[in-house]
């Protein structure tokens, strides 16, 4: 259980730091410019972490309960598929909505997909590193 708290603390805490690396830097604010109309004018640090921490314990708790399903004979295996199972579930299908609902430049479509691929096998690979013999 300690183990299950550390790591969902770690994962919150790196789930918003890959959040605000791949959203305020410089390629893209560039990209994500075609929301601008409807874009908060200042982001709240705090409420955006605690979330991503809330996420973190979700995500982990998550990978628990499906371990033992998921293909692999590795944690780290166990957690890429993990990873794209969350991506295909959160960024994929977020990303391929607003494609259709939106007119969204190709270049911001494929960067959401791919920074949300890498950040999702990053918190799937952590989970399956740490949280394989956890229960």
């Amino acid at each position: 259980m300690t183990r299950y708290i550390t790591v969902s603390i770690i994962s919150g805490l790196l789930f918003a730091i890959m959040d605000g690396l791949i959203n305020a830097n410089p390629i893209a604010q560039n990209l994500y410019s075609v929301y601008q109309p409807i874009m908060r004018s200042a982001i709240n640090p705090v409420t955006g972490t605690l979330i991503d921490l809330f996420f973190g314990f979700m995500m982990a708790g998550i990978y628990l309960i499906l371990n033992k399903n998921l293909p692999g004979t590795s944690g780290l295996a166990k957690g890429a598929y993990f990873g794209l199972l969350v991506w295909f579930f959160r960024t994929s299908m977020n990303t391929a909505s607003q494609w259709v609902m939106f007119q969204i430049p190709t270049s911001t479509v494929l960067y959401s997909l791919a920074s949300g691929l890498i950040e999702m096998l990053v918190l799937g690979m952590l989970y399956g590193a740490t949280l394989q013999n956890e229960r």
